[in-house]
């Protein structure tokens, strides 16, 4: 299960992590919290050297009601932050975090190596198109809708078959642009109610009827903090305690704001297999 990030191969049999990087003002957990270069470097070499393997950059907040952002707005914030971390950590796998074809590509060409669309290429007709082009591994996220309206489309008749459905149509789209590496996540918060996405992290193994490697993102979302009656600023044990339940279902990434704790339950995770 490998996928080919600027010509290296990231062998995904053993599950990595994802570090979040948002340079949003108004993203739920860490919305404006990276102002400038330097503690925006801090942040990426921390969780580098906790042992992320991929750095996940998104400047358009997609939290229910986020605000919309232009597509120049879009690349201006991340344009400069992806050419930045490069020059200082030449080595770091980027991903992308857009719905839009244009950030996409000028991200791969500022030299991020993956894009994560949490559209699976419906918001974008060019997106499809555009990443079989650059010849890079695609992230391809379960949402109805878009970010604005997505809480008011959470009707389903069987959810986990739906999502099923959803990969299937999606990745054979995707396979007829060539393009090679799809990873799925099945969008825990995205259009789905609080029991949903417990109902969807529950039967998370059958997602590998796919047979395409699984993100799950979890981290400090409101699946969490509202069963617990607390805030994302508390949801961090929460966050450690689904993450090892994604692992055991088959989850070969993990999406984290804390990179450490994570790393620290695929260690676990992996000791528990061998």
């Amino acid at each position: 299960m490998n996928i080919n990030c600027k010509g290296k191969l990231i062998d995904l049999s053993t599950p990595k992590v994802m570090g979040i990087l948002n340079v949003t003002p108004d993203s739920f957990f860490d919305g404006g919290k990276y102002k400038n270069e330097s503690e925006i470097l801090v942040q990426v070499e921390t969780m580098l050297n906790h042992g992320a393997t991929f750095i996940d950059i998104g400047g358009y907040s997609s939290r229910p009601n986020a605000d919309d952002v232009s597509e120049e707005e879009e690349l201006n914030r991340v344009i400069p932050v992806i050419k930045l971390i490069l020059k200082h950590f030449p080595d770091t796998l980027i991903s992308i975090d857009t719905f839009r074809s244009e950030v996409a590509k000028q991200s791969i060409e500022a030299g991020a190596a993956l894009v994560n669309d949490i559209s699976g290429g419906k918001l974008d007709k060019n997106m499809l198109s555009t990443v079989g082009k650059l010849a890079v591994p695609y992230i391809m996220m379960h949402m109805k809708g878009n970010p604005k309206t997505m809480q008011q489309q959470t009707q389903y008749d069987d959810l986990t078959k739906e999502v099923i459905a959803y990969f299937a149509e999606r990745i054979a789209a995707a396979h007829q642009e060539k393009i090679n590496d799809i990873i799925i996540d099945p969008g825990f918060g995205f259009s789905k109610t609080v029991e949903q996405n417990f109902e969807l992290l529950n039967q998370l193994e059958l997602l590998q009827l796919t047979d395409k490697p699984i993100l799950a993102g979890v981290s400090r979302k409101s699946m969490i903090y509202k069963t617990l009656n607390s805030t994302s600023e508390d949801a961090l044990n929460g966050t450690t305690a689904l993450n090892m339940v994604a692992l055991q279902k088959g989850a070969k990434i993990l999406r984290v704001h804390d990179v450490k704790e994570a790393i620290e339950c695929v260690t676990l995770y992996n000791q528990l297999q061998s």
